[in-house]
């Protein structure tokens, strides 16, 4: 019988457990891969199923430093998020375990770039309470609530981070009329002029912008970026979406921001525990616009989600260095080809 790669599948995907699309992508690549598919809740049972994988698709806080000491075979771990916060990197790269995520500008920058603009007009224009009051047969009453209602037009967009996702919901931006501002110390500054963002530091951000939206990955770096302190500078009258990571946030500080005015409310895609309780003050506020972690769904996206990750890991099996990787000094437990 032919060799096999074992390849451990652990969801974590839009379209959930169907590994369809992988395996038509290994068989496309004309790499030989038993693809096993795992749902694990605790390290016992990941290494229980990966203990002899090659590769690993899929990521989550399970890969912790005990979890990658017991896989002695595994090359590759390949995220099928942009995000790979809750996979302890340094521990791969101690046990030569390649991490590699997978890229917004591939999959879903177009999707969450769009939901950040919805999620900016829906706050702009107080859709959500409308929306409800309307329900409710209270048309003569939405009067009492319009009042104030920023313009959108000349208005100024902070973004906090400047990759793909927030330069493309720069450009989406512009044609609302907005003057677009950023925040990103590793953005070359001609890419952030290419796309019409004016760079500066954070203070002077927060202190000029009527929308800030949070675009930036979650690390030892963004871990609660804002905070009180940070949405003290805001203006009164400033609309805060985050659609990147909700830890990036302090949230009883967004709270407190919202409950005492310091800004005008928040359109949120994501929260610091998610699924997020139902008594957290966030649902009973009328400022604010929540939607369950889902800005980069669509069923394109659905369908890319998929093919990247398998990609990667028909690199690493047939001993090419992978595209996307995040640890970039790991020395692999097998010779890879750099191809640039």
């Amino acid at each position: 019988m032919e060799n096999k790669f074992k390849v451990v599948g652990l969801g974590g995907k839009l379209s959930g457990f169907s590994m369809e699309a992988e395996s038509r992508e290994f068989a496309k690549l004309n790499v030989g891969v038993e693809l096993v598919e795992a749902r694990c809740r605790t390290e016992d049972e990941l290494i229980a199923s990966a203990k002899d994988a090659d590769a690993i698709l899929g990521g989550g806080r399970l890969f912790t430093r005990r979890v990658m000491e017991a896989l002695p075979k595994c090359r590759v771990i390949v995220t099928y998020s942009v995000g790979y916060d809750m996979i302890d990197v340094y521990a791969a790269t101690d046990n030569g375990i390649i991490v590699v995520n997978n890229p917004s500008r591939i999959w879903c920058a177009e999707e969450v770039s769009n939901h950040a603009i919805v999620l900016l007009l829906a706050c702009a224009k107080k859709l959500a309470l409308l929306n409800n009051w309307t329900k409710q047969g209270r048309w003569i009453e939405t009067r009492q609530v319009m009042a104030p209602m920023v313009p959108i037009h000349g208005q100024t967009l902070g973004l906090v981070g400047c990759g793909d996702i927030g330069r493309m919901t720069a450009k989406k931006a512009q044609c609302f009329g907005l003057r677009t501002l950023g925040y990103d110390p590793y953005v070359d500054i001609s890419l952030a002029d290419e796309y019409g963002i004016t760079l500066m530091g954070l203070p002077e951000l927060l202190k000029e912008s009527d929308f800030i939206s949070v675009h930036t990955l979650l690390n030892n770096e963004t871990r609660h970026l804002i905070g009180e302190r940070e949405f003290k500078q805001m203006k009164p009258n400033t609309y805060f979406i985050n659609t990147a990571r909700g830890v990036v946030v302090d949230e009883s500080a967004l709270i407190k921001a919202l409950q005492e005015k310091w800004i005008a409310g928040a359109g949120l895609d994501v929260f610091e525990k998610e699924p997020i309780d139902l008594d957290n003050p966030l649902l009973k506020m009328d400022n604010v616009v929540v939607v369950p972690h889902t800005a980069s769904y669509s069923d394109a996206a659905l369908m890319e989600q998929a093919i990247n990750p398998a990609q990667e890991v028909a690199r690493v099996l047939s001993g090419l260095w992978p595209i996307n990787p995040v640890n970039k000094t790991v020395r692999p437990k097998v010779y890879l080809i750099r191809e640039d």
